[in-house]
């Protein structure tokens, strides 16, 4: 009987994964590049999401508009994405229509035209989807925090890219970009649901083994963050706080336990920043903890939305709950409980195919193979109160804070005294 987890490596270096869920009727596919907004140089800045745009823009068979109509045709989702190290273009339909999502995908990775009508009819989509952003103070606060805690390094900018290059970005630019960095050995097609692995194999590789190998891929460097106090005013209701510290990489072995400190801390209902803020002290609506990790490096953060004067409270109270996590041990019970909490979560989320699909691409290009659920739920259960606070010592004491507060508020001198 073959296994529930499948890998082949065609000539070239691409990867194709899939995971045989034979409970449910449909099929989540996903091709991965692990190629972001990390990868782009100061002046491509915007141009991994622009490509992620213009994907659905048009091949050599199809129009814009036909591939819209085939896809909803057989019923089926599809949707791209990018991030700062992926981009992903991927669909989800019924069993039956695996052939028919397979040739549109395909079509539209391997053939789209890129044509310079598209690129302008595209680019006041994306200067309005920028604008959205900016108008939306708690998605906007994030992008200046990110600027702030990295620099000038490429994690620092907007994956939207900036309006100055979107204006100027043509067909041309996309291309070349597209062709210098979507390398054979750079890509990963998922797949999971009610799917045979030899027969995805057999679809897929033709055409996706006529991709040649490449070269010259842009380096990544490793930002060193310095810290930083800044109060960006802007006539608002609230005032937007983000607190930023170093976190660590996506295949840290104390993955586990960083996530685990984030849960506690603000990452449920239940965390101390949530009960504390929002629950007792009533203080804020929006209020939570978070990580961000990479292949190399990674961020802390917490965020909180409220009245311009609390803001100096909220942002005290912060700091107060990240100090009182490096010098004493969280109790078993917020252990246990977080740990429970976050098995719940994997495992509600396993009897998605589009989770199963994200899992199998995730593991292929940070770690390249597979790791089974139940690896990673023991290694959350073996997660103990020491590794905690040995990592939350680590991070809240040595390393440098970054906070960023968006609102109608100028006093920095005042904020830098509660991070100093």
């Amino acid at each position: 009987m073959a296994t529930a987890v499948n890998k082949t490596v065609l000539p070239n270096g691409i990867k194709i994964l899939t995971k045989r869920m034979p409970h449910v009727h449909s099929v989540s596919m996903g091709v991965w590049v692990n190629v972001g907004a990390r990868d782009e140089a100061l002046r491509e800045n915007g141009l991994s999401h622009l490509i992620e745009h213009m994907i659905f823009k048009g091949t050599h068979r199809r129009s814009a508009y036909q591939i819209a109509k085939e896809f909803d045709a057989i019923g089926g989702q599809t949707n791209a994405f990018t991030a700062m190290e992926n981009t992903c273009y991927h669909a989800r339909v019924l069993e039956t229509h695996l052939d028919t999502m397979v040739d549109i995908l395909t079509d539209i990775f391997l053939n789209s035209v890129f044509d310079a009508r598209e690129v302008e009819r595209e680019r006041p989509v994306i200067l309005q989807e920028i604008g959205m952003v900016e108008d939306s103070p708690e998605e906007y606060v994030h992008i200046l925090s990110g600027r702030n805690f990295w620099g000038d390094n490429p994690l620092g900018r907007s994956i939207l890219g900036s309006p100055e290059n979107i204006v100027r970005f043509d067909d041309e630019a996309v291309r070349g970009f597209f062709q210098r960095c979507y390398q054979p050995e750079r890509i990963v097609v998922a797949a999971a649901g009610r799917v045979e692995h030899q027969a995805l194999v057999d679809l897929i590789s033709p055409a996706f083994a006529t991709i040649a190998p490449g070269c010259d891929f842009p380096e990544r460097t490793t930002p060193d963050p310095r810290p930083l106090v800044d109060v960006c005013h802007r006539q608002l209701e609230q005032a937007h706080i983000c607190l930023s510290t170093p976190g660590i990489a996506t295949t840290d072995p104390r993955r586990y336990a960083f996530s685990l400190m984030n849960t506690i801390f603000g990452g449920n209902m239940s965390s101390r920043l949530f009960q504390e803020i929002r629950e007792k002290r009533g203080l804020a609506y929006s209020v939570y903890s978070y990580i961000s990790s990479f292949e190399d490096t990674g961020m802390f953060g917490a965020y909180a939305g409220v009245e311009p004067a609390k803001a100096l409270e909220v942002t005290a109270l912060i700091m107060e709950g990240l100090r009182r996590l490096a010098n004493e041990p969280v109790s078993a019970s917020e252990l246990r409980d977080a740990q429970e909490y976050t098995k719940g979560s994997m495992l509600l989320a396993a009897e998605n195919t589009d989770n199963q699909m994200v899992r199998l691409a995730q593991g292929e290009i940070n770690f390249g193979r597979h790791i089974p659920l139940s690896d990673v739920v023991a290694r959350v259960e073996a997660v103990r109160v020491e590794d905690i606070q040995r990592l939350a010592a680590r991070l809240f004491h040595d390393d440098p804070f970054v906070l960023t507060v968006l609102g109608p508020l100028t006093d920095k001198e005042a904020f830098s005294t509660l991070v100093a």
